[in-house]
């Protein structure tokens, strides 16, 4: 390791995601050096494994400002602002070439995991000096053990390696582990690079959100394709409103369609629904999966003849690498905890979070801020557009601009930047709307009207809800 004083060291950014490459770009353009540290073999190498998925947000809410400004001194020709990219094209269009700019990519540093998070000369108890002290950042590579100092860390680490299991208690159910081989987590290729897994088989698909509404209309294709293959669905509850969306009557046209597609194969008898069921077991039964849930009135519901499973349960960040750290999270979202009520998602859908920055991020340890998805802990209702808004601020604060880090504005309508869908999709534009506003003004209507916390997802909320 070199040796400088911490006011020369770098400002660590952990992960090379959409989030990470933009907080690489606004220290950039605040005249700071990053240290960019990915896991994988190329940046953005989570969204490579998603790369089917057609984003619901257009191009001008997944690119950010900063980023945009830099790559465009390069000559970069901007898609298109209403265009609906796939992952992969984002990853292709927007990140690889941003990774690619000198700035950024003579700081990169791929096949990085970072494994600890530590003060150089401290532990977690030690106080005296502490914030004078260098962070100390260990990564494994392919060429061993590596470690790094800088000044700040912004943690861009996210969640999507780090899935929800099946077991409806947090935990992994008995036996997931032991069939492991035959579960995938999050968003599988279902019609591409995995469909000889899913052709012909019996597939039970776990979640209600969006990613299972893909997987689970790729598999009716899949189907009509390859007759053999059948579909079970299992909800841990009942409430299926969130992933049918409002049909018609949907702010976003395309996610309206989505849930009406999804409402209408459940309703033809495509696909074999079981609700209220909380995984307990997986057990082998005759070469199949037998599928077992929690006693209900006495009797434990089981599903049999399970050939392979889609757990799309959600994600939740990993912890352990801050464990040196004096990190504080809210109990149970594992968000910090100023952060916590502007985004429990009893509360809240990813439209109508309050803007916020570094001091929502702010933790007891100084210069230590979780951004993007992580940031989020175990709420699912975070969106890129507002991890662009967190960065900006966090990078502004650790430049000493607290007047810029403090004026955290984001305009969002409350549809079209929250879900995604599978590119095979219809890609015909969104009428961004809110309640039947135009989509130029619908950023200023809280949709719903306000909680009792007063959150909503406007900057400047209209000073009565347009809505009932």
């Amino acid at each position: 390791m070199m040796i400088e004083t911490k006011e020369q060291l770098p400002v660590a950014v952990l992960g090379g995601g959409p989030v990470g490459l933009a907080a690489a770009a606004h220290l950039i353009e605040r005249g700071l050096r990053p240290l960019l540290l990915e896991a994988g073999t190329t940046v953005g190498a989570n969204m490579a494994s998603y790369r089917h998925v057609r984003l619901f947000s257009p191009w001008q809410y997944n690119v950010d400002k900063a980023a945009r400004r830099l790559l465009q001194r390069h000559g970069w020709a901007a898609p298109d602002d209403d265009g609906l990219p796939t992952a992969g094209e984002l990853l292709d269009q927007y990140l690889a070439p941003l990774a690619a700019l000198p700035g950024i990519a003579a700081n990169l540093y791929l096949g990085h995991r970072v494994t600890a998070i530590t003060r150089a000369g401290f532990d977690k108890v030690k106080t005296k000096g502490r914030d004078a002290a260098p962070f100390l950042i260990r990564a494994e590579t392919a060429d061993g053990v590596r470690q790094y100092l800088a000044s700040a860390v912004i943690d861009a680490t996210g969640t999507w390696s780090h899935q929800n299991p099946l077991g409806a208690d947090g935990i992994a159910a008995l036996g997931e582990t032991a069939l492991a081989e035959r579960i995938d987590y999050g968003m599988p290729d279902v019609l591409g690079a995995a469909r000889e897994l899913y052709a012909g088989r019996r597939v039970m698909v776990v979640g209600a959100g969006h990613s299972a509404a893909g997987a689970l209309l790729a598999l009716a294709q899949l189907a009509r394709e390859h007759p053999g293959t059948s579909i079970v669905w299992v909800t841990r509850g009942t409430q299926l409103a969130r992933v049918f969306g409002g049909g018609e009557a949907d702010g976003l046209k395309a996610r309206g369609q989505l849930g009406m597609r999804l409402r209408a194969l459940r309703d033809s008898g495509g696909l074999e629904m079981h609700q209220n069921f909380r995984i307990e077991q997986l057990a082998e039964h005759g070469g199949k999966i037998r599928v077992t849930g929690e006693s209900v009135d006495g009797i434990a519901p089981t599903v049999d003849g399970i050939d392979r499973i889609i757990c799309a349960a959600g994600a939740r960040p990993d912890l352990g690498i801050t464990r040196e750290l004096r990190v504080r999270h809210d109990p149970w979202l594992e968000s910090t905890d100023a952060l916590a009520p502007l985004i429990d998602p009893n509360e809240h859908s990813c439209g109508t979070v309050r803007p916020h920055g570094h001091r929502e991020l702010a933790h007891p340890e100084s210069a230590y801020y979780a951004v993007g998805a992580k940031s989020y802990g175990r709420a699912p209702n975070f969106l890129m557009a507002t991890g662009y808004e967190q960065v900006r601020s966090v990078v502004a604060a650790l430049a000493g601009d607290r007047a810029a880090a403090d004026d955290v504005q984001l305009d969002l309508p409350e549809t079209g930047v929250c879900n995604t869908r599978l590119a095979y999709e219809s890609t015909a534009e969104p009428a961004g709307s809110c309640c039947d506003v135009p989509a130029a003004v619908a950023a200023s209507c809280c949709v719903p009207a306000p909680s009792p916390r007063g959150a909503c997802g406007c900057s400047k909320p209209a000073e009565t809800s347009c809505c009932a």
